[in-house]
């Protein structure tokens, strides 16, 4: 399992990506249970009021959360590049430049994070 983390505006957003072999949670809207690779990670978007209120780049920003979306993929390039992909988005909607958004590998186990 690798999670994937992105980090900008002064925030973190971190994704669970389950490779070969490994269990995926099971829940309504899942990927097929045979794909190889499977993303999981929160959906938030910026909104005027309510939800929860999050520092973003020094301000408060209110977010809303969607049910997390899962996917599923036949390689780790093509998960991994998706889960570049969301976590950058996920960062957009709330008003932080995606290249202003450093990403992060991690094998669960605990191993020395590599910067991507």
């Amino acid at each position: 399992m690798l999670l994937i983390r992105g980090e900008g505006g002064g925030t973190t957003l971190t994704g669970t990506l389950y490779e070969r072999g490994e269990r995926a949670p099971r829940f309504k809207g899942a990927p097929d249970e045979d794909a190889p690779y499977v993303w999981v990670c929160d959906e938030f978007y910026e909104v005027e009021s309510g939800g929860t209120v999050q520092k973003v780049n020094g301000e408060e920003v209110n977010v809303a959360f969607e049910s997390p979306m899962p996917r599923g993929f036949d390689t780790k390039e093509q998960a991994t590049q998706a889960a570049r992909e969301h976590v950058k988005t996920q960062f957009a909607r709330i008003g932080v430049d995606p290249e202003d958004v450093t990403i992060t590998v991690e094998k669960s186990e605990h191993e020395a994070a590599e910067p991507q």
